[in-house]
């Protein structure tokens, strides 16, 4: 397979706000952040791996406004598409928005990413969302506003919102991981999806680096997207093991599903499980990740539809 290289970069996982979905921490965290001559050195090992893409994001970059504006402007030298996560704290009114925004665009930032929901809304007001968006548009700075949802109608006026602003807003499903393991969730019962995966890597302010940003650091029982760390090897070392893992390929190309099949999980079982659980499923089990190790080294890597 050809490989974009791209990566999460966790500058910090320290927030302002503590919301109870968040899939970045539990409850009893102790925050953490790299140090930026680190990080700045960690940019140019990056830029000579061949990264194409890194997006900040863990606790909230923009905490450390300075210190980002400063790894953006390194990014636009080395040619990298950078893009920043934030949940708009920044933007209680249009004016405190209009002077954000253009700093980012001026120091070359290719896209914000604004975070939205109902439990970041419950420390956030809705409106700074609308602030920032708007300045994004009156600069010209590219974003999107990722709407995280467990697809309940208790979500439905916060999307409205988003709706009759006409606002650029993609929803994501909740991740049952972090903070969000206490909630209940219901079972989905939708067409037999294929639930390929993207998995962007995930370098954390420890300088662990992980296959998988949405919960791969958080399979505890297996470790099974645990790349290494920057201190016992390089950058291009880690994303060459991520490269080469034949597991992570399959769920690029035939998705979980079809490998959840592979291994005798009945479809009427697959269809009730969201992406990330049925990866989590997979993949923190012990038992079952020893027999797709197994069946990998036999034809399971041929399996078309």
């Amino acid at each position: 397979m050809n490989h974009i290289r791209k990566t999460a970069f966790g500058y910090s996982t320290q927030c302002n706000i503590k919301c109870d979905h968040c899939v970045a921490a539990e409850d009893d965290y102790h925050p953490v952040k790299m140090a930026l001559p680190r990080a700045r050195a960690i940019i140019d090992e990056m830029a000579a791996a061949n990264v194409k893409a890194i997006s900040f994001t863990a606790g909230e970059p923009l905490i450390f406004l300075n210190d980002i504006l400063s790894l953006v402007r390194l990014c636009k030298k080395h040619g990298i598409y950078s893009r920043v996560v934030s949940n708009g704290f920044w933007a209680k009114t249009p004016e405190q928005a209009d002077k954000i925004i253009p700093e980012l665009k001026i120091s070359g930032l290719s896209q914000l990413r604004l975070s939205y929901s109902r439990w970041h809304q419950a420390h956030i007001n809705r409106e700074n969302i609308l602030n920032a968006a708007v300045s994004c548009q009156k600069f010209g700075l590219d974003y999107f506003i990722s709407f995280v949802t467990d697809f309940s109608n208790a979500d439905d006026t916060f999307e409205q919102f988003l709706k009759d602003n006409r606002l650029k807003y993609f929803p994501e499903p909740l991740l049952y991981f972090g903070r969000a393991k206490k909630f209940n969730r219901s079972h989905v019962f939708t067409d037999y999806p294929p639930h390929l995966c993207d998995m962007n890597p995930l370098l954390t302010p420890e300088l662990d680096m992980y296959a998988c940003c949405d919960a791969g650091s958080c399979f505890d029982k297996t470790d099974f997207f645990f790349l290494g760390n920057l201190k016992n090897y390089t950058i291009n070392e880690l994303f060459e093991k991520y490269e080469q893992h034949p597991l992570f390929g399959l769920i690029k190309t035939i998705g979980l599903s079809n490998i959840a099949s592979s291994i005798g999980l009945n479809a009427s079982e697959i269809v009730k499980y969201r992406k990330c659980e049925l990866c989590e499923k997979l993949f923190n089990s012990p038992e079952n990740l020893k027999a797709l190790e197994t069946a990998v080294k036999s034809d399971l890597g041929f399996l078309r539809r």
